[in-house]
């Protein structure tokens, strides 16, 4: 059973993020701030849940949370920040548009910075979204949100399999780069067709 909350007595919000891993699309982020005595038998980690119980699980959350909100980061700025920084920046954003301010964060994962003084102290929790209630909360809606977000680019670029793949660098995606070139929506500093890239040193 995942926990309530890290630190009792606090206003507490949860961050994960979803698509750091992708060649192509944005990286979403997600904030949530749940009731202390929030309870909720379904709620886990995004990645062990279908996708029927996580879009069942997203209309719970928003109806439940006490605040929530998303952050996203683009391909371009991927490209210009690297992708850890990226995916920071995409919870910080969250964070920001939270309406209400949380004084503890909890954020899955071992890394984390904050670049003022002054902000909200937090705490990284390494595989946070199968231990606490918020963190797995905001994996949710950053996974379907941005799965939302693959699915309509699919209609724009239909080569890649976005609409199944989220952008994830399966075998049809990197051949669909092979077979079709890379899109505005493609990560240019990512090795985009793998070990096929070191075959073509001048390319």
């Amino acid at each position: 059973m995942l926990l309530p909350y890290y630190k009792q007595g606090v206003i507490e919000a949860g961050c994960d993020e979803a698509g750091r891993g992708c060649l192509a699309g944005s990286v979403y982020a997600a904030a949530v701030i749940l009731p202390t005595d929030y309870h909720n038998d379904l709620l886990n980690d995004s990645k062990q849940l279908t996708a029927k119980q996580r879009y069942r699980l997203r209309e719970e959350i928003e109806r439940d949370a006490v605040a929530w909100a998303l952050g996203i980061v683009t391909p371009q700025e991927i490209d210009e920040m690297n992708i850890l920084r990226a995916s920071i920046t995409a919870m910080h954003r969250a964070i920001d548009g939270l309406k209400v301010r949380p004084e503890h964060l909890i954020i899955d994962g071992n890394r984390f910075l904050h670049d003022q003084k002054g902000a909200v102290p937090y705490t990284t929790i390494v595989k946070g979204d199968g231990k606490y209630l918020s963190i797995a909360a905001a994996s949710i809606l950053a996974k379907t949100y941005r799965d939302d977000y693959m699915k309509e680019l699919h209609k724009e670029f239909p080569f890649y399999g976005w609409d199944h793949n989220a952008g994830y660098p399966t075998k049809e995606h990197r051949q669909g780069i092979e077979n079709n070139g890379t899109t505005p929506y493609h990560r240019m500093t990512f090795n985009l067709l793998g070990a096929v890239q070191l075959e073509l040193p001048f390319a």
